[in-house]
């Protein structure tokens, strides 16, 4: 019996989806075949982050206008495959830059009526980066039959500052205060859990089932309050990104003062108004239960209706 042919198409800045995608594979290795197709930017972008640089990525990424990518390898366009996953972690609540520029290019036909199973590495807040990709993914005819993320599991406090260290001085490992940043280790590690379903599902043909299974798993974890605060940082964050693109493209020193605006008010809203956005997001959350578990459900699963968030 021939081996299931899988491709796997990430980008990864820090390397850290790389490794959740091979723990998620490690189990099945040896009964797959399986090509990796690394998404690079033609020009790469900096890690660690200067702090202006970090912050200037915010409008492209937000209004899906980034600088293109190379062309990924040519061989796979050759070969059939049975499933493609797709990595990738979001930027500002919207896949990173070259996601954005690979699902824009010529190269995203090679998901044209294909079987994707995404898997995403996240600070916290996914949700309408998963919408976007589903919107592009739509345009291939791409059939979405799986979803995986993970997520920091501390505070929203402590995740913010271990990813700031990480961003901008490039140290990932616990400190005397801070622990560690990025998705935990241990999730990383039990991420292999769900191997074995992905390759049984594609064995008996029943990918349309994936999804189900690997939720049993949980393989999609979602606090409702999480939706409240991504629908309301996704607004401020369309009409910054809007605001700064005024002045110029990426990089234009005409808009600096407006990043630098930007960047203030994110921190004030971060370390001061999140506990109060946190508490509003509690009371409407009692309020609107009902709305709100069914947003859960939809979030959580793989269908896509325009306009969700």
């Amino acid at each position: 019996m021939d081996k299931p042919r899988i491709l796997v198409l990430y980008y990864t800045q820090t390397g850290q989806l790389k490794d959740i995608i091979d723990s998620v594979l490690s189990e099945i290795r040896d009964r797959l075949e399986i090509d990796y197709a690394e998404i690079t930017p033609q020009k790469p972008f900096p890690f660690p982050w200067t702090p202006y640089t970090f912050f200037d990525a915010m409008p492209e990424a937000v209004l899906h206008i980034p600088p293109p990518v190379n062309p990924i390898r040519k061989d796979v366009f050759d070969k059939d495959y049975d499933l493609v996953i797709f990595g990738y972690q979001p930027w500002y609540l919207n896949p990173s830059q070259p996601i954005t520029a690979f699902l824009q290019s010529e190269d995203a036909r090679i998901l044209k009526n294909k079987n994707v199973l995404t898997i995403v590495g996240s600070r916290n807040m996914w949700l309408n980066a998963q919408e976007k990709v589903k919107h592009y993914f739509q345009k291939q005819q791409a059939k979405l039959v799986g979803n995986i993320v993970l997520f920091d599991t501390n505070t929203n406090l402590i995740s913010t500052l271990t990813v700031i260290r990480w961003a901008f001085s490039g140290r990932k490992e616990a400190t005397k205060w801070l622990p560690a940043a990025g998705v935990q280790d241990k999730d990383i590690i039990e991420a292999s859990r769900f191997g074995v379903t992905i390759l049984n599902h594609i064995q008996q043909n029943k990918l349309h089932d994936l999804h189900a299974a690997l939720l049993r798993q949980r393989s999609v974890l979602l606090d409702p309050g999480l939706v409240l605060l991504e629908q309301r940082g996704i607004k401020n964050f369309r009409y910054w990104a809007k605001f700064i693109r005024e002045k110029g493209p990426a990089g234009d020193p005409n808009r600096k003062g407006r990043i630098n605006l930007f960047k203030r008010l994110l921190l004030v809203g971060i370390f001061i108004l999140s506990p109060i956005s946190s508490l509003s997001a509690f009371i409407k959350k009692q309020l609107h239960k009902r709305k709100l578990l069914k947003d859960v459900d939809y979030f959580k699963g793989v269908d896509y209706e325009e306009g969700k968030i």
